[in-house]
């Protein structure tokens, strides 16, 4: 091995990859990304869930409960209920995910203790709320020796199977990884290979171009949605409690904004690995803001802005509402509200810019 020609392909590959703007740039910001992500915005500990109260007993010592409960900082009361079907309502609609509910007979309850004297209501489709609800039943109260055995009650999962709150999720998370890699490989390889060339010459309108490529996915997209319907109903017997049709509708919106992302991609992206090295750049943000791993309320709130924009958020909380907790659309417009505008806003960009190629 002759040493000085193996140093000279070194420094030629080191030249040629600073040449390379985006592929240095993915080198240096992928590694920084994760640490930001694990170190600042990923917390196992929760923190601000949404809940309610619903003080039946509505006494001085009822009082004083709950705003020791609230003191805790796990529970962020949003709203004070009048009777139980607000507390029905609020939680399928995923409003709040936990409820502290006072009964009537409260204060014979601390002083029988023969049941228990408050019930902590969840909203099991989440496994993260569950854990938290469990370790808010043994927080100690200061000052409350007979306050003893609060009851969870666990909402739509009440065994707490695990594959009921990540096969609603892996939905979501299969058709970014696919839906957005595919696309943005697809479209690259065409131009690769001198096939957008082709399309320039012929009467083809950058919008008939964008969505002709986009399309053939949405069937492929629906065709996986289906598969995992069927495996998990077979394997895990996870159910669909609200709409089938809705949640197509929704799969649908949620593939064409995945397909939208790929197609913007594929505009920045110079070669299919690029394409790929930038589609994972996507993924990780999503996966891992987005609720699916960690517990979305014990992010700081600079981090759930961020996951806001990120549609596989949203997605997760319309295929968990409608999957386990038999809510509709209706119930969960603005989660889908969220993922037409971002369609359209990728979409347009994504135009615009392959407006610009064929210019």
């Amino acid at each position: 091995m002759n040493l000085r020609r193996l140093g000279a392909i070194v420094l030629k590959e080191l030249r040629q990859l600073r040449r390379d703007r985006l592929t240095f740039a993915m080198i240096v910001g992928i590694p920084i990304m994760q640490l930001i992500l694990f170190g600042y915005a990923i917390n196992m500990d929760v923190r601000g869930l949404h809940a309610a109260v619903l003080d039946q007993a509505d006494t001085a010592r009822s009082r004083e409960v709950v705003a020791e409960f609230g003191a805790s900082q796990v529970l962020d009361y949003r709203y004070q209920l009048a009777n139980p079907q607000q507390l029905d309502q609020l939680l399928r609609e995923g409003s709040i995910s936990a409820a502290l509910v006072v009964p009537p007979d409260f204060e014979a309850r601390l002083q029988r203790r023969d049941r228990p004297p408050l019930q902590l209501v969840v909203d099991g489709s989440d496994q993260v709320v569950q854990a938290s609800a469990r370790q808010l039943a043994a927080y100690p109260l200061p000052g409350w020796p007979n306050l003893t055995g609060v009851q969870v009650v666990n909402l739509y999962n009440p065994e707490r199977l695990a594959p009921l709150n990540t096969v609603p999720g892996l939905i979501g998370v299969i058709l970014t990884m696919t839906m957005v890699l595919f696309t943005a490989i697809a479209l690259v390889r065409e131009r690769e290979r001198g096939n957008m060339e082709l399309l320039i010459t012929t009467p083809v309108s950058p919008w008939e171009l964008t969505l002709g490529k986009v399309l053939p996915f949405v069937g492929i997209g629906l065709v996986q949605v289906t598969v995992i319907l069927l495996v998990g109903l077979w394997l895990f017997e996870v159910p669909v409690r609200g709409s089938l049709l809705e949640l197509y509708g929704a799969a649908l919106v949620f593939i064409l904004a995945s397909l939208t992302l790929g197609v913007f991609i594929s505009t920045l992206a110079r070669s299919q690995f690029q394409a790929m090295q930038m589609a994972f750049f996507t993924f990780l943000p999503q996966i891992l803001l987005s609720g699916f791993m960690f517990p979305f309320a014990g992010m700081p709130k600079v981090a759930q802005w961020i996951a806001e924009i990120l549609p596989l958020t949203h997605f997760l909380r319309l295929t968990r509402g409608i999957m386990l907790r038999g809510a509709g659309l209706a119930d969960l417009w603005l989660e889908l509200v969220v993922l037409v505008v971002f369609t359209l806003v990728m979409l347009t960009v994504a135009v615009m810019r392959v407006h610009k190629r064929l210019d």
